[in-house]
């Protein structure tokens, strides 16, 4: 046969092959391989172009040229309708849509987030510190001398010679003080670290703010006011709080502020003791011997500071009965506060 015929018959049999495929009847991927492959049956319509006539050779060229682009558009175009016909044939319109939880930031870190802006509306800016700290900055400038009973106060994560976990921010207030002259007004944010018994009350990490404002003519009427702004902008204009005198190493007069949780449970009385109140920040007037212990002049300056647990705020806030709750990262727990 010529090769006229061998071309009419290789087209033939394409039309055939794509009929058996349309009824279901053959593989796309057997009919790319019959006549695209190296072996296929246009490789072998090309070998045959070595037998024609230089004068018919380009003509031949041309369409056996065709042929194979023709054939080949054919069967990508074929493939690629097959792949989006098995693609919808998978999904079934009738069906739910699939729900995707969407994440959401900690409860704690709303918490934070929130105090901080109230604290910013007033003037306070941020100042963080390192979270291991030497004994010096953590307990020494602040008025601990060594040895002293005071330190027994906060049982202490010890990680080498003079290395610790800090046990509260105030540490990160002697570092910004070493570097800056007054006035100031800063927050402390951060995590600190205490070697307690886990209960529905404490943990052996959870997070502070301490607050510190040196000026001249600062009074304790002052602190008192600071901090009642902040309770009613965060628990609402009708919280009630109260002060009671207690004792800070570096604070003197020092205080404790309780807001009232209420008595309508049992798990009130159990969190409350029974008094209804719940202890939230201590706070003082700043101990002249911290002042000397970053060379500020105490004729000149005097300030206060404060400092309060964020799990506990977050508590009283939302009405979590454990603090264990907030560390255990419970999805449905967690998903509550989105």
């Amino acid at each position: 046969m010529s090769l006229d015929g061998n071309i009419k018959s290789v087209k033939n049999d394409f039309l055939t092959d794509l009929d058996a495929f349309q009824a279901q009847d053959a593989d796309l991927s057997h009919i790319r391989q019959k006549y695209l492959a190296r072996n296929g049956l246009i490789a072998d319509l090309f070998k045959q172009l070595g037998q024609v006539s230089n004068e018919d050779r380009p003509k031949y060229g041309q369409l056996l040229n065709q042929l194979k682009v023709d054939i080949t558009e054919k069967i990508d175009s074929l493939s690629s309708s097959n792949d989006s016909n098995d693609k919808s044939d998978s999904v079934d319109i009738a069906l739910p849509g699939k729900h995707y939880d969407i994440g959401s930031v900690h409860i704690l870190e709303q918490t934070l987030n929130e105090t901080k802006k109230i604290f910013n509306d007033i003037g306070f800016s941020i100042a963080y510190g390192p979270e291991i700290d030497d004994d010096y900055h953590n307990f020494g400038a602040l008025n601990f001398p060594e040895h002293h009973p005071a330190r027994d106060m906060q049982d202490t994560f010890y990680i080498g010679n003079d290395s610790l976990l800090r046990t509260h921010t105030s540490s990160s207030q002697v570092h910004f003080m070493e570097n800056n002259e007054p006035p100031i007004r800063i927050l402390s944010p951060g995590r600190v670290y205490r070697n307690e018994d886990i209960s529905v009350r404490s943990y052996c990490l959870f997070h502070q703010i301490e607050g510190l404002y040196v000026d001249k003519n600062v009074t304790f009427s002052d602190l008192k006011g600071t901090l009642e702004y902040f309770a009613k902008q965060f628990f609402g204009p009708k919280t009630k709080i109260r002060f009671r005198p207690s004792y800070f190493p570096f604070t003197e007069p020092s205080a404790e502020m309780d807001v009232y949780w209420g008595l309508n449970s049992e798990s009130d009385h159990r969190i409350t003791k029974g008094t209804g109140w719940l202890e939230i920040l201590g706070c003082g007037m700043v101990n002249p011997e911290v002042f000397k212990s970053v060379d500020y002049d105490v004729k000149k300056w005097n300030g206060y500071a404060f400092g309060l647990g964020i799990e506990r705020i977050a508590m009283l806030k939302y009405g979590i009965e454990d603090i264990r709750l907030l560390y255990e990262g419970n999805i449905n727990f967690l998903g509550q506060f989105k």
